[in-house]
């Protein structure tokens, strides 16, 4: 802007010093954008849009989600916060699967874990460690501890329909023919065994009565040979030991193919019962004298079936 009375191209003494010093009272206090124009023109202007330029960015609101994202959000916070766990190892199916557990859940409450791991329902399951886990009990109280092996027994609803009802169809023709022969307790072959008698210390037996497997191992019964003979089921290696004076066999439960059995004559609350070992009756390893009340339990576990009780 030229001064009154100067000549063109020139601007008056002074001014670019006048400019300075506006420019440095607008450095020292707050101007709105009239206020600058008016005293340094376009300069001014350009001052204000860069001062506009420097705002700074508003603070983030209090509860914006962005501020909480260092959040922890992980699997242990809510209801498993604070509560003692144990090392489980979970054994279905010849599969282990390792979990944490909370020490004071209760028996009910795992099979549901289970049923998350397996997809089997747990009213599917039997539950084992020392013996059948009680629902309404916690694993504190049936004394669980960290590094514990629970062996699960059961069938899922797929499994059932579509391996378990060939079977069940084989088994059942298998059982029809053997109704025509004669009793097995009658066969010569048995009865050099069975003629011998029960044996004096063989364990008791509840006629009528369905139990699980005791914590012990059954003895005092007879094989084919009548020599004294016992079974112990060791779930959590997925075995059947069977145990004579001589030696113990360890033999894997997915081994064994089927598992056949009768009441003795005279002896109804005793069994016979045999194992079958390889794909003919000539694998069969035969027991004398098995307590009524753990033949279904001995079926369960060794074949993997859920029978109700």
């Amino acid at each position: 802007m030229a001064a009154a009375g100067a000549p063109d191209g020139l601007e008056e003494p002074g001014m670019d010093t006048e400019a300075e010093a506006v420019a440095a009272e607008a450095s020292a206090r707050p101007l709105n954008c009239v206020e600058a124009e008016a005293a340094v023109g376009a300069a001014a202007e350009d001052s204000c849009a860069a001062r506009g330029s420097l705002q700074p960015a508003p603070a983030q609101p209090p509860g914006d989600s962005a501020a909480q994202a260092s959040v922890s959000n992980g699997e242990d916070a809510g209801g498993g916060a604070g509560r003692e766990l144990v090392d489980l190892k979970i054994i279905w199916n010849k599969t282990k699967h390792d979990v944490k557990f909370p020490l004071d859940s209760t028996g009910s409450e795992l099979k549901q874990k289970i049923h998350s791991i397996t997809g089997l329902p747990p009213a599917m399951q039997k539950v084992m460690y020392k013996g059948l886990v009680p629902e309404d009990k916690t694993l504190r109280e049936i004394k669980v501890t960290s590094g514990a092996k629970i062996m699960v027994i059961g069938s899922t609803i797929n499994d059932v329909l579509a391996v378990n009802t060939p079977k069940d169809a084989v088994q059942q023709d298998t059982k029809t023919e053997e109704n025509k022969k004669e009793p097995l307790c009658r066969q010569k072959q048995h009865r050099k065994v069975l003629d011998k008698g029960k044996p004096e210390d063989v364990m008791p037996s509840v006629k009528g009565a369905q139990e699980r497997l005791p914590t012990v191992p059954l003895s005092g019964m007879y094989n084919k040979s009548g020599g004294k003979v016992r079974l112990t089921f060791k779930l959590e290696q997925d075995q059947l030991w069977i145990g004579t004076k001589e030696r113990t066999e360890k033999l894997p439960m997915g081994s064994i193919k089927n598992v056949v059995s009768e009441p003795i004559e005279g002896h109804e609350d005793y069994h016979m019962m045999a194992f079958q070992l390889g794909p003919t009756e000539a694998s069969y390893y035969w027991v004398y004298w098995v307590p009524t009340q753990y033949v279904d339990a001995i079926k369960d576990t060794v074949l993997g079936k859920w029978q109700y009780f």
